[in-house]
């Protein structure tokens, strides 16, 4: 039996992502960035976004279904983004979404962000089923999600303050490096020594839940207080203490998971799995512990229109459809 054939539409934040999946196949990928437009304020302004998605959707749709040889009246669903993220980005592509859905009678899908980062691995790794422990990390968001079952997810922890990748864009705009952070730390921390200097790891007495906004402050102290003493150290091993002391982290809590529950599979999502280090200490943490790990390419971390379409089928095929009625909302909790 053939498996759905679901347009996905992703506009949460800066990126326009439009998929064309079927199953585990993705049969077309685009994605519109807006890094340049937003580099001149050195983070992401909603309205600039809201008006690149309206510029964007439409020419990525049409070239999305060009690149898998589909035509519109073939989709069996056009799933998109609901929340969480910028209202005014999420309603072009929902809007968007809904209304194609409705010209051409087909199911309309509105998707939860983060359940789609949770459902990017399974687009490359088909072994990836729950019982897992999912560390999801990005611009706007930390957790750490046991996933009992699909559709069936605890939050174990999350961030008290700024996100893993909200921390690394505030340093890295402070220590010059443009934006995003994340990968321009990633970048500025190679052949870095991150044992120069050693930052912060909040909350060690929280098994799970995350802080970073005091890791911004004491880089910054840091950093002024170097200065003025003419002492600072080599950008790459600044840039490599940085991105340390969030990998450290992020990976420490994730397999605090795994030790509480038992579960011996994990998984990430988010643009923050991108970064090398960090999927190389997750990678190293499930070696040694016997865990299997499955992580998407950095293409498929970052927000994307596959991940969409692949969490709208699962939605799909449980017969759940969103009335047309129920509008984005910016503050969508997972499993809500």
């Amino acid at each position: 039996m053939s498996r759905p054939l679901i347009l996905g539409i992703e506009t949460s934040c800066d990126e326009t992502g439009v998929a064309v999946v079927s199953g585990n196949e993705i049969l077309a990928t685009v994605l519109s960035s807006q890094v340049d437009e937003h580099s001149r304020f050195g983070g992401v302004v909603p309205e600039v976004a809201a008006r690149a998605h309206v510029e964007a959707i439409r020419p990525m749709v049409h070239m999305a279904l060009r690149q898998a040889g589909v035509h519109s009246d073939q989709l069996d669903a056009v799933a998109a983004t609901r929340g969480p993220g910028l209202v005014g980005a999420l309603m072009v592509g929902y809007s968007f979404a809904k209304a194609m859905a409705w010209t051409l009678d087909t199911p309309f899908v509105g998707v939860d962000h983060m359940e789609g980062h949770l459902f990017a691995p399974r687009l490359e790794h088909t072994e990836f089923e729950p019982p897992a422990i999912v560390l999801l990390a990005s611009g706007g968001h930390s957790q750490i999600v046991h996933v009992r079952n699909w559709g069936e997810y605890e939050i174990l922890g999350a961030t008290i303050d700024d996100a893993a990748g909200e921390a690394f864009d505030k340093i890295a705009r402070f220590m010059g490096l443009g934006f995003p952070g994340g990968p321009a730390i990633d970048k500025a921390a190679d052949g870095g020594d991150p044992d120069i200097v050693r930052f912060p790891r909040a909350l060690r007495d929280q098994p799970y839940n995350f802080s970073f906004s005091g890791l911004k402050t004491s880089v910054i102290t840091y950093l002024e207080k170097a200065k003025a003493s003419n002492s600072v150290p080599p950008l790459p091993d600044v840039a490599a203490a940085v991105q340390e002391a969030i990998v450290d982290v992020l990976v420490a809590k994730t397999f605090n998971a795994t030790t509480a529950t038992g579960v011996n599979r994990v998984a990430g999502g988010g643009g923050v799995l991108a970064n090398r280090r960090l999927r190389s200490k997750l990678q190293a943490e499930a070696d040694k512990r016997g865990v299997a790990l499955h992580l998407p390419s950095p293409a498929l971390c970052t927000d994307n229109g596959a991940m969409i379409a692949a969490a709208g089928e699962f939605r799909l095929e449980r017969g759940e459809t969103t009335p047309w009625g129920l509008d984005v909302s910016s503050s969508l909790r997972l499993g809500s």
